[in-house]
């Protein structure tokens, strides 16, 4: 009798196969419905907290007095982000009319600066909160680090 046309060599195969894709299956439905219920911006979110508790050497209170903090300031700018995209949306419009009228143009894009001012200073004061959590030696790590995020993020813009 021939070893590998024996039922139960093919039999042995065909259920470690099976046995194999089932466990394959299984994790990429896992990994991707712990994506879903963490939600897109989770990963970003736990990066970024957990870079300000490394950067700055948070304790646990700290890092989830940040996490709240920043939880509140998006909430706050989020109806002027939503109306800034709404203004924009307008401004294209009225740009790509046969005949744009500049002076609503003028307006729109004014309107958009007003809402930009709001969030810059609602930006500086989140900030100045996110600083009162911190020890002196913290306000000097959080300083470096939002330097160099600001600096880096107009560099980005400007190679655009």
């Amino acid at each position: 009798m021939n070893f590998l046309t024996s039922k139960r060599l093919v039999t042995t195969a065909l259920v470690l196969l099976a046995l194999l894709n089932i466990t394959l299956l299984g994790f990429i439905w896992w990994q991707n419905t712990d994506r879903m219920v963490a939600g897109p911006g989770a990963r970003n979110h736990q990066h970024r907290q957990f870079f300000f508790t490394r950067q700055l050497a948070l304790n646990r209170s700290q890092t989830v007095s940040f996490d709240r903090l920043r939880q509140e300031y998006f909430l706050k700018i989020r109806p002027d982000m939503q109306a800034i995209s709404m203004l924009k949306r307008e401004l294209i419009e009225e740009s790509l009319q046969e005949k744009a009228d500049t002076g609503k143009i003028t307006v729109i894009a004014e309107n958009i600066g007003t809402r930009q001012a709001i969030i810059e200073r609602e930006l500086a004061l989140h900030f100045h909160e996110l600083a009162k959590v911190c020890t002196p030696e913290q306000r000097d790590s959080l300083k470096a680090v939002l330097e160099r995020f600001t600096s880096r993020k107009r560099f980005n813009s400007s190679r655009q």
